[in-house]
């Protein structure tokens, strides 16, 4: 029987269980280091948290949900859905909480899994799926440990804050501080918002889902998919803009200037969010709220360079210290670095991590020439910027699960040939090269400038590439 490890349980990890065991594997076991399934919807609490990719889009195709309340959902609502999912499809009785990995090693036959507790583990397949947006960074800022207050990143939110009376300083203006400020700005004395670069910022279209609706997905799945193909139309109009295509650049564009321009009637703030860098350059942000907030007169947006955190405040290049109590990072994650700190070990003793010296890859994104029986979700270069990363967590597991139909079979490990890997790596980079996303330092790329993250093409492209194992492709 093939024993297989999946490391981490969010919607990756789930994915992938529920499709071997759809296949009939049953020696699998999901290795989860927190105590809760979730990942980033475990994991970050931070008021306004909510998905920015529509419902119906944002779920599994084989488990459409009809009782979204509204088309974008609050964390809560994602984080049980999952829950409930892994459920039913058997696969939380397959997870081993409080299990964090450290490391893995291929002896020649099987993975050794090591965790943090010294406890080991040995497999035949390994399949990290811990995902792209799992540790968070933060900026290393002059007298940051000499701050008073409490400090947090908003993927680490303590509840045990006061908010309410108090003055709160938020770095970044991602897709975390544009849904944290709305939600704290009244409650909070005083928010003080630092930016770096300004975001696209295009309107919500959000909305609740009443119970007539909830009620008639209930009777009528297929009126769930309708509404699933609608939202996937839309989305290729955005992912047309971040390609380049003219008519949807302006498109989307036209929309993003009309909502400043609605929004923000000071001509100094107005100045301040207006984006210098190309659209679609980071990830377009979805939101009603954002602009508002800054032109509340308890809310400030400061673009002055931070060169010292005080005991009291945050000091910026103009000489000004803007006092606060409260300091929250919201400042992304470290995407670029895949699997840290997980060490791997493939064959002949090669590290993972010197193989991905120059910045991560992987055929199609999920095996690596010298790993056998390593299988990656929402690895390097299968990221999305305009629609669900669901899809692709699919896509992938379908296909290791054809993999592992073949280690199987076969009774033999199987492991990506360098040449065909190598070819796809330099068509992918190829691709890259010439897209949005060299134009500007964001996450998507290494401190290299490789853009490790993203998929250059359209996410039917990635579900037709992966859909069927090329087993000439494999040693």
């Amino acid at each position: 029987m093939t024993r297989i490890a999946i490391i981490g349980a969010g919607f990756g990890g789930v994915a992938a269980a529920a499709e071997l065991l759809k296949q009939g594997f049953r020696d699998i076991v999901l290795l989860e280091k927190a105590d809760r399934i979730g990942g980033v919807w475990r994991d970050n609490t931070y008021p306004g948290c909510a998905c920015d990719v529509p419902a119906p889009l944002y779920s599994y195709s084989f488990a459409l949900n009809p009782d979204w309340s509204r088309r974008y959902p609050p964390h809560q609502e994602i984080l049980s859905y999952l829950e409930r999912c892994a459920g039913e499809l058997g696969v939380t009785d397959l997870i081993r909480f409080r299990t964090e990995v450290a490391g893995a090693a291929w002896d020649g036959a099987a993975w050794e899994i090591t965790t943090t507790t010294g406890e080991k583990l040995t497999v035949d397949v390994l399949i990290p799926a811990v995902g792209q947006l799992s540790r968070p960074s933060i900026p290393e800022l002059p007298g940051a440990e000499a701050f008073h207050g409490p400090k947090m990143h908003t993927a680490h939110w303590d509840r045990d804050v006061k908010i309410e009376g108090r003055r709160i300083a938020v770095i970044g203006t991602g897709a975390s501080a544009i849904q944290l400020v709305p939600a704290i700005a009244g409650k909070a004395a005083h928010v003080t918002v630092f930016q770096r670069t300004a975001p696209w910022t295009v309107p919500k279209p959000d909305r609740g889902y009443g119970r007539a609706r909830r009620a008639a997905y209930r009777r009528v799945p297929a009126l769930m998919r309708m509404s699933r193909a609608a939202t996937w139309a839309l989305t290729l109009i955005q992912g047309a803009a971040v390609a380049g295509n003219p008519v949807a650049t302006r498109v989307v564009r036209g929309y993003s200037l009309a909502q400043r321009r609605w929004q923000v009637r000071d001509p100094e703030l107005l100045a301040k969010v207006t984006p210098e860098e190309p659209l679609g350059c980071k990830r377009v942000l979805f939101t009603n709220a954002w602009l508002p907030a800054l032109s509340r007169p308890d809310v400030d947006l400061v673009t002055e360079k931070i060169v010292a955190v005080t005991p009291d405040g945050i000091r910026t290049a103009d000489g000004i210290e803007h006092p606060c109590d409260v300091l929250v990072y919201g400042t992304g994650f470290a995407a670029a670095e895949f699997l840290v700190p997980i060490r791997v070990t493939g064959r002949d003793g090669v590290l993972l991590e010197e193989v991905w010296r120059e910045g991560a890859h992987a055929y199609l994104g999920i095996t690596v020439p010298g790993f056998p029986n390593l299988f990656l979700i929402y690895g390097p270069n299968t990221n999305t910027g305009n629609t669900s990363v669901i899809y692709f967590h699919e896509s992938q597991a379908r296909y290791i699960a054809q993999a592992v139909r073949s280690v199987a079979a076969e009774d033999q490990p199987l492991e990506v040939r360098e040449e065909p890997a190598t070819v796809y790596d330099r068509e992918i980079q190829k691709r890259l090269a010439g897209s949005v996303w060299t134009g500007c330092q964001s996450w998507y790329r290494n401190a290299a400038g490789r853009v490790v993250t993203n998929w250059p093409g359209k996410a039917a492209e990635y579900r037709r590439r992966t859909a069927t194992l090329r087993r000439a492709d494999f040693h």
